[in-house]
C-alpha cells in the first residue's frame, strides 16, 4: 500500500505518493483544491493507500498558522470519507522555500521556477519525505 502526501492550499493542493514499499516519495500531481475530493476518490480506487500525510503549518514559535484550522477540518473530512486510511499531520514549515530552492538548483528556466503548481507538488514530496524519515 502507498502513503499519500498532501500540501493543502486554499486554491491548489500538491500531492506526492510513495512506492508500494513506502521507501521513495515522488511527486504525483497538483490539483485545484475544489477538485481534490474527486481526484482522491479516483486515485484511491486505482491505488491502495494506507495512510495520508497532511502538511500542517506552524509559525516559527511552533504555534499553528492561520490555515491550520482549515487543514484540520480537511483531515477530519478525510477520516470520515476514508475510515480505513490513517490520517496524520506533518510539520510543513519552510517546505515552500525549500521547494523553490530545489527548483532553482535544478537549473530550471525562469518560467518553470515561477510555476506554483510545481512548488506545491515538490512541497508535498518534502512533507512526505520528512514523515518517512521520522517513522
Amino acid at each position: 500500500m502507498r502513503v499519500l502526501g498532501v500540501d493543502y492550499g486554499t486554491k491548489k493542493t500538491g500531492l506526492a505518493v510513495t512506492d508500494p514499499l513506502q521507501i521513495i516519495a515522488s511527486g504525483l500531481d497538483t490539483v485545484l483544491t475544489k477538485d481534490l475530493p474527486d481526484y482522491l476518490k479516483s486515485y484511491t480506487d486505482k491505488e491502495p493507500v494506507c495512510k495520508i500525510v497532511i502538511g500542517y503549518p506552524r509559525h516559527p514559535d511552533g504555534k499553528p498558522a492561520q490555515l491550520a484550522n482549515t487543514i484540520t477540518a480537511f483531515g477530519e473530512g478525510l477520516r470520515k470519507d476514508y475510515p480505513h486510511v490513517e490520517i496524520v499531520y506533518q510539520d510543513e514549515s519552510y517546505t515552500s522555500i525549500q521547494a523553490r530552492e530545489i527548483i532553482l538548483l535544478s537549473g530550471a528556466r525562469k518560467k518553470k521556477r515561477r510555476d506554483k503548481k510545481l512548488v506545491d507538488k515538490i512541497s508535498a514530496v518534502l512533507i512526505l519525505q520528512a514523515y518517512l524519515q521520522h517513522i
